[in-house]
């Protein structure tokens, strides 16, 4: 399929930073005991006392939200590292030793693809990078089906560049995959796998993906019971391994694992649970410090129109990064996506033209006096956001020396032009073709925006410098690009019904229905074939580097597009929350793994 994309540029503060002052002295943004800075109170006194009476406004009619602060505040656990940290530091070393003592490489193989699907593999990626690193040696060693696929998935998704050619062996001489591998399940579901870590140039991974397919139906079809593998087989058809949010797939696999290798059962099985508990314990934590963060922001009471989704908007931040020592940069991600969505639905639903035209050229001011002119709801939705980017700021160079406001300001100022591009066509009745749409649509996801600012908060073993920064988001370019595209296609199919009832301003798929004159089934069809193309062109993209930041930006773009196709698989599940969503949140959040003595 040729696919033709608006050529973009990507206009972030990645190509030049400029010095910039810092608006706020570290005495003035020092934190108070209710946990507010004093910058908020000593600036929130410039709002608007009295709401300005304003003309019939559009709603989306959002449902309230199912999570209040004082709901998420009674969250509790019985796993705390307090009391099970000295198990878990006992646990990992057994493990360790697990990479020394298995032979042959397909055992090899399993053990890493066990750790990586029970959620554990960050406890072991030194282990784990050098046993991947003596598995590229191994390619004449591989056997059957089943252990070639695995060894392609699991080294393409290291960042090594494996040739489709190890398939060659299970394909007849008109180039077809062998007919007589039929009956090989656990083989055909591990080439299924493998083929979703294909380029776009790789047909031989399309085919694999046709054949495998078929058999797997056709096996499914012939099966009344329900039983491990038809429920794996089931789940693979539905979503594929690779495309899974991983904390997500820990839980499923926890289940799952005890029917899939019996090697190692125990020791592994009890390391994933307790690690899963203990993690969920740290996830609870963060949670109650942002419901007391986001009742005193007061956007529920003062921006109804919006949607009050904290609890959703956390499950972005911990769907791009869930481990432990992430855990600023989940708490500032989630503050990040919770401002973000009530700009969102102020140029998409509320906000006059003439109004957002005001917010924008104010974002762009970057100061207090810049929102005289906005109207009350705005005012209090400028200063939400200017405090945030400000105290984001001041932590940054506390704790790494660098003054990077300006990082934060492009990106708000860069993202609130996109909405009002946005805005601009829905006010003047404006049907964009599919690419001018796609041109402005992959920013105003606020992919890029979101990963600028989870690298300004990196891991401790990552050192954050100007230099390391700027050469992370040149390098990581098309990263983000493909998986900011994957995320705002999959947003546009799961939210496209609705918006298209509610009139909204069109979206991918009205775009294409609107280009081409096709139904809407065909529309969808061709979005989701751009978003397999994209999947593709991440693939190409994601490369194994030795630099840190670098790295952690590829895991976090990747573990986005994986986040957005969960959230988005079933319909709009931050828009209605309700099913799905919360089923999802409750188990993650809620509901410890059962212990082995349980």
């Amino acid at each position: 399929m040729e696919i033709k994309l608006a050529s973009v540029t990507y206009t972030s503060s990645v190509v030049s930073v400029h010095a910039c002052k810092i608006l706020f002295s570290p005495s003035v943004a020092a934190r108070g005991k209710n946990g507010q800075s004093r910058l908020n109170r000593i600036v929130a006194s410039n709002i608007s006392t009295k709401p300005p009476q304003v003309n019939q406004r559009r709603s989306a009619n959002y449902h309230p939200s199912i999570w209040s602060p004082e709901l998420i505040e009674s969250f509790t656990t019985d796993y705390t590292y307090d009391l099970y940290a000295g198990r878990l530091e006992k646990l990992k070393p057994e493990v360790k030793k697990l990479f020394s003592s298995t032979k042959g490489s397909y055992d090899r193989l399993k053990l890493i693809d066990s750790l990586q699907r029970l959620g554990v593999a960050y406890h072991f990626e030194q282990e784990i990078e050098e046993a991947i690193n003596l598995l590229t040696k191994d390619v004449s060693t591989l056997k059957d089906l089943n252990e070639t696929a695995l060894y392609f998935r699991l080294l393409q998704e290291h960042g090594h560049s494996i040739s489709t050619d190890v398939f060659e062996k299970f394909r007849n001489a008109d180039g077809r995959f062998s007919e007589s591998l039929e009956g090989d399940i656990t083989g055909l579901l591990s080439l299924y796998e493998a083929s979703f870590l294909g380029s776009v140039q790789e047909d031989v991974l399309e085919e694999a993906k046709s054949f495998s397919t078929k058999h797997l139906n056709d096996y499914l079809l012939g099966k009344l019971e329900t039983n491990f593998l038809t429920e794996k087989l089931q789940q693979s058809l539905d979503i594929p391994l690779y495309w899974r949010m991983q904390r997500n797939e820990a839980q499923n696999f926890i289940d799952l694992y005890p029917t899939d290798d019996p090697k190692n059962l125990a020791l592994l099985l009890e390391l994933a649970k307790l690690d899963f508990n203990l993690v969920q314990s740290i996830h609870q934590k963060e949670l109650k410090e942002l419901a007391r963060w986001w009742r005193e922001l007061g956007f529920k009471e003062t921006l109804s129109f919006s949607r009050d989704r904290l609890m959703e908007n956390y499950l972005w931040a911990m769907g791009i990064v869930f481990e432990p020592h992430f855990n600023k940069c989940r708490i500032e991600l989630t503050k990040f996506v919770c401002i973000l969505t009530v700009i969102d639905d102020m140029y998409d639903i509320y906000g006059s033209l003439d109004e957002l035209e005001l917010f924008t050229d104010a974002i762009k001011r970057w100061n207090t006096g810049a929102m005289e002119k906005l109207p009350y709801y705005m005012q209090i939705c400028y200063l939400a956001m200017f405090n945030f980017g400000n105290d984001l700021a001041y932590d940054v160079l506390k704790n790494h020396g660098l003054n990077l406001l300006s990082y934060i300001k492009n990106e708000w100022a860069n993202l609130c032009g996109l909405y009002l591009v946005e805005a601009r066509w829905f006010g003047g009745g404006h049907k964009p073709t599919l690419n001018e749409y796609l041109e402005n649509a992959w920013t105003s996801v606020a992919g890029p925006a979101a990963i600028v600012h989870a690298c300004l908060l990196p891991p401790k073993e990552c050192k954050l410098t100007k230099h390391s920064l700027i050469n992370c988001l040149k390098d990581g370019y098309e990263v983000i690009y493909w998986s900011s595209l994957i995320t705002r296609l999959s947003n546009d199919l799961g939210t496209s019904k609705v918006e298209i009832k509610r009139g909204d301003v069109a979206k991918s798929v009205q775009c294409c229905m609107n280009e081409k004159g096709i139904s809407t089934e065909k529309a969808r069809d061709h979005i989701q074939g751009l978003l397999n193309y994209s999947w593709k062109k991440l693939n190409e993209n994601r490369i194994a580097k030795s630099n840190c930041l670098l790295n952690t930006l590829m895991k976090m773009c990747l573990n986005m597009a994986r986040t957005a196709q969960c959230i988005y698989q079933h319909g709009d599940g931050i828009g209605s929350s309700n099913g799905v969503t919360k089923d999802r949140l409750v188990s993650l959040i809620l509901k410890p793994t059962l212990s082995n003595n349980n």
